[in-house]
């Protein structure tokens, strides 16, 4: 679909030039949604992507959304005239997912933002596609209930569901496809469909909801889920461990999960990462390779699952473990690791920084670390390393310049070698940020005759190619 042309108007703004396909629908949107829908190009581009490396491919048009009909009739128009759609959340992904390649309309769900009800004595919630994780949380606090996943930015629970999100607490309490129970999804026709519900299991036909948790946006518009949601711990304990060197910390992360220890959150911060978090953050911690630590329970459970890793730490060379027993404490480290992406970028403010991802069995953890480490010595690149590493996943942060081909060619070729070298160890190309455009490349390697059965789904599902289309699956 070629990208149609722009026009100057006479106040100076951009408007969109009203012919073929893409015009016929802008015109049919803007009457269902008058100022909700959109051509301004600052807004376009907002919505083409935000900390992607990728570059920026902004739709033909924004729809805001209020409701789950909304979405279906705008996605109705757009079917009949054949124009791509891609919803958006927050912005927050980081592998192209919202760019608009085919050009299209952006359905942006953030006003969807109503918390529609909470069941405390059923520990579930049913929520808006816009609702942000930290909303949720704030809500539903009074209730001693808690949404356990934290993919880092306050993102929206619709993205989150739709890029399979995890985060810091997924090594006790999973990722977002064990926090789902149901969904309401609008299809590529603009059909509203409801999978699953709020029943803790079933065994009656396919299962949709995991089907569409994941999906990018590729099979149909998330709108409303049904969320799993927990107990607030009885207590809380953590703080940091320094270790001498990378591997030994991923080998007492090892050790630590082996053992069956139910610590809450486990994350790697390397010394580059410790560093860029004492300037950002206003840390003092010593810039050496550091777990960050959390446990959740009893006051006597906790006391000794902490007592338990100390001596797994101390045993690796790693230690002492500074317990943080004040929430203010506690809550001053996980804010410093949330924002480990902009304290990686204050070591080096003018540069560009290209962040990927990778998940390997928990007991490769230590050999992909390590070989990455060394890697990125071998290249001469500034790239911190941080991670959830109780599941075995990590990421890596390239501050790199992205005016020079050769400087961005060889940061490519990096992420190649860690995307294969994950894969060959029994891993993936991606833990939690999902495929988007960045990681089409590796679909083929990870999955193999799986990718047909993938493109079929997608086929039966959005026979058009209407939905997200450019995103997961490369041209066969």
């Amino acid at each position: 679909m070629r990208m149609p042309e722009l026009a100057t108007a006479s106040d100076g703004a951009q408007v969109l030039e009203k012919n073929g396909a893409i015009g016929a629908a802008i015109e049919k949107l803007t009457g269902l949604f008058k100022d909700r829908c959109s051509t301004s190009m600052a807004l376009r581009e907002q919505h083409g992507h935000t900390t992607t490396w990728l570059k920026n491919q902004p739709p033909d048009a924004v729809v805001f959304a209020e409701t789950t009909e909304e979405v279906a009739e705008a996605v109705k128009i757009c079917a009949a005239h054949k124009v791509p759609v891609i919803a958006f959340g927050t912005g927050s992904s980081l592998e192209g997912h919202v760019n608009a390649p085919f050009g299209g309309v952006s359905i942006d769900l953030s006003r969807m933002n109503n918390i529609l009800e909470v069941n405390a004595q059923d520990l579930d919630c049913r929520v808006e596609a816009g609702v942000t994780r930290k909303q949720l949380n704030s809500f539903i606090r009074d209730t001693g209930l808690f949404f356990p996943i934290d993919p880092g930015a306050d993102a929206s629970i619709g993205g989150m569901a739709a890029t399979r999100a995890s985060g810091t607490n997924a090594v006790r309490y999973g990722t977002m496809k064990d926090a789902v129970l149901g969904l309401t999804v609008v299809t590529a026709d603009g059909r509203i469909i409801k999978t699953g519900g709020r029943a803790k299991k079933s065994s009656a036909g396919y299962d949709l909801t995991r089907l569409f948790v994941g999906s990018e946006g590729t099979l149909g518009i998330i709108t409303e889920l049904t969320l799993r949601l927990n107990g607030q711990p009885e207590a809380i304990s953590g703080g940091v461990c320094p270790f001498p060197d990378v591997a030994s910390a991923c080998n007492a992360v090892i050790t630590t999960i082996q053992m069956g220890l139910p610590v809450a959150r486990i994350e790697l911060l390397d010394e580059v990462q410790v560093r860029g978090c004492n300037i950002y953050s206003k840390l003092d911690l010593p810039e050496t390779p550091t777990l960050f630590l959390e446990f959740h329970g009893s006051e006597a459970g906790v006391q000794e699952q902490s007592e338990t890793f100390s001596a797994i730490a101390e045993e690796f060379g790693g230690g002492p473990f500074k317990w943080a027993t004040a929430a203010e404490d506690r809550t001053k480290l996980w804010a410093a690791r949330h924002d480990a992406y902009w304290a990686g970028k204050s070591l080096k403010p003018e540069a560009s920084i290209m962040v990927t991802d990778v998940c390997v069995p928990i007991s490769r953890l230590a050999d992909c670390v390590a070989a990455t480490a060394e890697d990125i010595r071998n290249e001469g690149f500034l790239a911190p390393i941080v991670g959830h590493v109780g599941d075995g996943n990590f990421h890596v942060q390239i501050l790199v310049n992205l005016d020079d081909p050769e400087e961005k060619q060889r940061t490519e070729d990096f992420v190649g070698r860690l995307a294969l070298r994950a894969i060959a160890m029994g891993g993936t190309c991606t833990g939690e940020h999902g495929v988007g455009q960045g990681k089409q490349k590796y679909m083929a390697k990870e999955h193999g005759e799986a990718l047909d059965v993938m493109r079929a789904v997608k086929l039966a599902l959005d026979p058009h190619n209407l939905m997200n289309p450019g995103k997961i699956l490369p041209q066969s």
